[in-house]
């Protein structure tokens, strides 16, 4: 990228503008999980506010853009760690969340997460050819954005962002429009339902991603609403006599999701198999780079005494807010603690490489973190088994019904649930800095900068909702409204597996069918390989554990680039166009009008959800500017796929007419 020869990169200004962004996004994320259990990746929109607040105080540049929208998204996505740490509270544990110890393992396992993303920067991002779209799209706006961007792209870039921003504001806002639409049929006992998300967003993150990625959770998720869903409730009892679509959703809810859970545990670790290559090279590479003067800006990290440090830190940190937690056990728990954080540590890393590829393929929001949290609560609540099991934890952690071990799990899984979010939203970032040429040793210090200040934000944004609203079957005053409580989904499903696994009411018979499954898939991929093809087993995982409002839409825009381009390879051998590609070749994304649409819809749905959590935080209300209740029950999904369809169409044949005049 050309840009002036001694640019702005890491600023105090940029700085203190990241940490107010910081503050926006992860109070609204926190929100947003705990009400519908997802939340919004902040790489993107943290780039548009970038932009536009530094090139109104004037003298900006490209990589002092990055640098904010790098720290405002890390702290964005620690606030994942709303899937945990609630649980705390619903498991009697805790009666709100101090300060000290919610925001020292956030920090830790911030931290904890950029130092992995280190040495898996050059074997994920530098040697990879993961498409990272959100990395992309984000590289895109940036270069769009700066004094040398493309004015044509830049266009697409607006005019996608503002349709997406006006759908999603009738439909998340208005609820004039369905975010969905879904069908249902039985067969016999068998209830077959298929679900479409009416998401720009997703679409334009399909396009990114490729057909390849695309087709693979499109697989996954027909094999759980084609095969799984219908077999299970033809052979499962509907005891509470729930309606067809719900009884269905229950039976994916508990039964097909934990077999996705466990198909993504197998193809995480096939991966991290594949990745240990890749990570040696990247981990001698970041040493020698560091005793060789002529390594270039673009290719430093920090150094090797500064990760020692920051793992150190990492360590001692952990260490002592664990004891702390286990303080009133009094004494025998150093063996327990050690083993925690060595868990922490080893697993973390396993959790950051598996993570991080998954974003690389479907991208942060799409990333099934939770998937992977699954396993890692019944990894670490096993571990405490074992040790127990050998005489080492004292009997008073597991008495009262397991209570405190219950406890203690959820903590561990905060720390690690951080190592995991951050490691997979930095990836995107490091793909962002190296497409636009920035620092990656500065970028890792506004990373850290943005856990720092996200870890301080955490703590009063969760008293302050749960003081609001309090939980699903936990209240913190008695006579609150039940009806108003945050669902918190995420952090009920794991404090009941952690008991579950103590209690030993847990099922592992989706777990394990899981894992079987994730076996075969890793040798179905190996053979097709074989024949130039490809199946993604994470994909394919990751297809039966997300909703399939997700896997189908993102799989629809995949579809939509690739016919879009053998569409557009097609007039160009029809009008004689020369080409350098053969006949059956399809060209990956570029930098064209159909990116930055795509990267348009992405800005303007993130963007205008995040307001919308705002508007909800602050007036109290899940839906305080719904007009659902003024018009009939069906129109708003009738509408929803008629406006959602012509805007894929518009989108196709913009993408169409663009490649073929250039």
């Amino acid at each position: 990228m050309p840009h002036a020869p001694t640019p702005r990169e890491l600023t105090l200004r940029g700085l203190i503008l990241g940490a107010v962004i910081t503050v926006i996004f992860t109070a609204s994320n926190v929100y947003l999980g705990l009400r519908i259990g997802l939340t919004f990746a902040s790489s993107i929109p943290a780039a548009v506010i970038s932009m536009a607040v530094l090139r109104a105080l004037g003298n900006s540049s490209l990589l002092e853009n990055n640098m904010v929208q790098s720290q405002a998204s890390a702290a964005g996505t620690l606030s994942c760690v709303f899937a945990t740490f609630p649980g705390l509270i619903m498991a009697g544990i805790w009666s709100n969340f101090p300060f000290w110890q919610t925001a020292g393992i956030s920090l830790a396992g911030g931290i904890a997460g950029v130092l992995f993303t280190i040495p898996l920067r050059r074997a994920l991002v530098t040697e990879s050819s993961l498409p990272y779209p959100e990395g992309v799209a984000a590289a895109e706006i940036l270069r769009a954005g700066g004094k040398n961007g493309n004015t044509k792209s830049l266009k697409a870039l607006v005019s996608g962002g503002v349709i997406a921003a006006l759908f999603t504001f009738a439909s998340n806002g208005l609820r004039v429009v369905a975010d969905s639409v879904s069908a249902t049929a039985s067969l016999g006992g068998a209830i077959f339902q298929a679900t479409g998300g009416l998401s720009l967003a997703l679409i334009g993150a399909g396009y990114l991603v490729g057909v390849a990625g695309g087709l693979a959770m499109l697989v996954g998720c027909i094999m759980a609403w084609g095969v799984g869903v219908p077999w299970l409730t033809a052979h499962t009892a509907n005891t509470a006599h729930l309606a067809a679509a719900e009884f269905a959703h229950s039976v994916w809810l508990h039964k097909i999701r934990f077999v996705g859970a466990g198909a993504i545990a197998m193809a995480s670790v096939w991966t991290l198999i594949e990745l240990i290559g890749p990570v040696a090279r990247g981990l001698r590479a970041m040493l020698h780079a560091h005793r060789t003067p002529s390594t270039t800006e673009q290719d430093k990290d920090l150094s090797p005494r500064s990760l020692i440090a920051l793992l150190t830190f990492t360590v001692v940190a952990l260490g002592v807010l664990f004891s702390a937690f286990l303080a009133p056990v009094a004494h025998g728990i150093g063996t327990l603690v050690v083993a925690a954080v060595l868990f922490c540590i080893v697993f973390g890393f396993v959790m950051a490489a598996a993570c991080g590829y998954m974003a690389g393929i479907v991208g942060s929001s799409s990333s099934p973190i939770s998937g992977i949290v699954i396993i890692a609560a019944v990894l670490s609540a096993l571990m405490i088994l074992g040790l127990e099991a050998c005489g080492l934890v004292p009997e008073a952690l597991m008495a009262n019904e397991q209570t405190l071990a219950t406890g203690f799990t959820i903590l561990v899984l905060s720390a690690i649930t951080a190592i995991a979010a951050i490691s997979n939203d930095n990836l995107q970032d490091l793909k962002t800095g190296q497409l636009v040429g920035a620092s990656p040793w500065k970028q890792q210090v506004a990373l850290l900068a943005g856990c720092v200040v996200g870890a301080a934000v955490i703590p009063p944004v969760l008293n302050i909702l749960y003081q609001a609203y309090g939980f699903a079957g936990a209240m913190p005053r008695p006579g609150m409204d039940a009806a108003h409580a945050l669902s918190a989904p995420q952090p009920a499903l794991i404090a009941l597996i952690a008991k579950g696994v103590f209690t030993q009411s847990l099922d592992w018979s989706m777990l394990s069918l899981g894992m079987g499954l994730g076996v075969v898939l890793v040798i179905l991929d190996l053979a097709l390989r074989r024949r130039a093809l490809a199946l993604p087993p994470l994909g394919v995982a990751v297809g039966l554990y997300l909703p399939p409002s997700v896997s189908i839409t993102l799989a629809l825009g995949a579809l939509l680039g690739w016919f879009a381009k053998r569409h557009t390879m097609h007039n160009k051998r029809k009008t004689g166009a020369k080409t350098e590609m053969s006949a059956t070749a399809v060209p990956e994304h570029d930098a064209t009008v159909g990116t930055m649409l795509a990267s348009g819809f992405i800005v303007g749905e993130s963007l205008t959800g995040v307001s919308l959590a705002i508007v909800a935080g602050a007036l109290g209300a899940e839906d305080p500017l719904s007009l659902a209740g003024w018009l009939p029950h069906s129109f708003a999904p009738v509408l929803g796929l008629g406006v959602f369809s012509i805007i894929c169409v518009w989108f196709y044949r913009r993408v169409v007419n663009n490649a073929v005049s250039t």
